[in-house]
Order: structure tokens, then sequence, then C-alpha cells
């Protein structure tokens, strides 16, 4: 993808996430400017910032907006991009990522490098990919994804991780609050239907791409491109699988653990079947945030986004 030489680009950071890496944000300012890019950089003050400074800036003067930040906040960006394709019939500015975050699975599936340098080439002189995001609605809310919706135990992991801590601990947070949760386990059935046929699982994920906590793989079929979802069921119930589960995504193994399903689709519907006296909120996290409750419906949002990947 080929700019003008007085193009410019919109950075958003999230001044939280990049409190350890303001360096590399700095870095690659220099980088971009060296480049013949103009650079303006504007910090988040609360949650929906990122969302609403997409949703209104001047796509005339910006061809990118660069996030440096973690997955949360890249999916504020996705939602305000795509709210402006819908709105009307120009997409907005590119999607660039500067990943700051505790996990940053959506620049693992992007194959970003992490150096200065390599993220200042792809901002300026990277390849498109158009991405229809996810999009899940429930109890009168909606939220859109560029990676993944989930319900079960990892989106129970979410729910039990705060800010506070997630700054303090880093990946260790959810690792702790894993074995929390595999403590306190209690058998949850959902019904998932998927483009009207119905499965049961103890735990599900609905994925727009390959990658999930990082580099670890979910599944190996999907990708940000194409206007399909993956659903990825875990089948069976326990203690002991859901360590099993665990261990098996770690290893690489995932995809071809018994008891682990994927199955494409574009409708799809996630509800509580039974909950074996579980009396707890069933939780939904989208792109590692805690943001909705099951019942939920889960399809393809009608607007589109384009991110930046490194070129050839």
């Amino acid at each position: 993808m080929t700019f003008a030489s007085n193009s410019a680009v919109l950075l958003i950071l999230n001044p939280t996430a990049g409190r350890r890496r303001r360096g590399l944000v700095n870095e690659v300012v220099r980088h971009v400017r060296a480049l013949g890019w103009a650079v303006d950089l504007v910090e988040t003050a609360a949650a929906g910032d990122a969302r609403r400074i997409a949703e209104t800036c001047d796509a005339a003067r910006y061809a990118v907006i660069a996030v440096a930040g973690g997955d949360g906040t890249i999916n504020e960006v996705v939602n305000g991009l795509a709210g402006r394709s819908v709105a009307g019939p120009a997409l907005g500015p590119a999607l660039g990522i500067v990943p700051l975050g505790t996990a940053n699975v959506l620049a693992h599936e992007l194959g970003l490098g992490f150096s200065a340098a390599a993220l200042a080439q792809t901002l300026t002189a990277g390849r498109e990919i158009l991405m229809q995001p996810g999009e899940a609605s429930g109890a009168g809310r909606t939220r859109q994804f560029s990676l993944m919706a989930g319900a079960g135990f990892d989106a129970k992991v979410v729910a039990g991780v705060s800010a506070p801590l997630k700054r303090r601990l880093g990946r260790a947070a959810y690792v702790w609050r894993s074995l929390v949760e595999a403590r306190r386990y209690r058998p949850v059935r959902y019904a998932v239907e998927v483009d009207g046929v119905r499965h049961e699982a103890a735990s599900v994920i609905v994925t727009h791409g390959r990658l999930y906590a990082g580099p670890y793989v979910v599944a190996p079929d999907a990708a940000l491109g194409k206007p399909l979802l993956h659903v990825c069921l875990f089948e069976r119930w326990g203690r002991s699988h859901t360590l099993r589960f665990g261990l098996a995504l770690l290893l690489g193994r995932l995809p071809r653990t018994a008891g682990y399903r994927v199955i494409a689709g574009h409708d799809i519907r996630v509800s509580v079947l039974s909950d074996a006296g579980e009396d707890r909120r069933q939780p939904v996290q989208i792109d590692g945030d805690d943001a909705l409750t099951l019942p939920v419906s889960i399809a393809l949002a009608a607007g589109a986004v384009r991110l930046l990947r490194p070129a050839l």
C-alpha cells in the first residue's frame, strides 16, 4: 500500500498500557517522521475515548490510525472505524498497531515485527487486509470484535482479572486467575447454535482469527480477511479436562486434542443449557474484556476495517 509523502498518522496512545513501553512509542514516532510522515499523538483518558476518536477523526487528514495499546484499546478503535464504514460510503483510515498490551493477539495474528523500525514500516507501507469484524449482541447491547468472543472458562478468567491486577502482574494475572477458576470449577453446559445446528459445550470461543492469548493456535483455518467465523467447542466437562485443554493450548496441540472441535459458520447463538446449581453471572469476553452476559447472538458486522500488516 502506497501513501502520498504528506500523509499523516493519528497515533492513539493508551498511557496505562504504554507505561512501561513509552520508549517504543517514541521510537516508532521518530521512525515514522523520518519516513516523511506527520504524526499527531493523542492520549486516552477514559474508557470509550479511543472509539470516539476513531469515529470522529478527520479522514481527509489521516491515512492511518495507529493504536499504541493492548487488544482492548484496539477493540475500541475497531468499533469506531467499523461504525464509520456503515454510516458512509467511504472506509475510514487504515488501522495500524503498535502493540503494548498483555497478550497482543492481533499483533501476532498480523505477523507484526516488534521493533520500532519494523512497526513504522508497516504503518507507512504495509499491506491492507479488509476485515469484517464479528459482532456480539445481548440484552440490548452490541460489541464488535476483531479477534474473538468467548463464554465459559476463559470468560470467567477475564471477568475475574481487575485492571489494577493486570497492570501489576501482566500475563501472570491471567495465570493466577485461571488457577482460581479451575479450583472453583462448577459444570456449566452451554447450547451453541451454529447456522441453525445446535451443539453443546463446556466452553466456547467464537473467533475471527487463528490465535488466542498471544501466539497460541485455536482455529488453524481461520483468517481475518475471510468473511467467516470459527466456533471453538470445548466439549468435555470437568476440572481435569479444563486443565488438559489449557496444557494442550500451550503445547500447540489443542486443535488435535480429543473433545475439542472447530466449526465454521456465520450465525451463532450461545446460551446456558444447564448450570448444575451455578448461580454466578455467565460473562462474555470480547477481545479480552468482560463485555456482555449470556445469552448472545454473534455474526459478522455490516461494516469493515482496513488492517495493516507487514509488506511482503
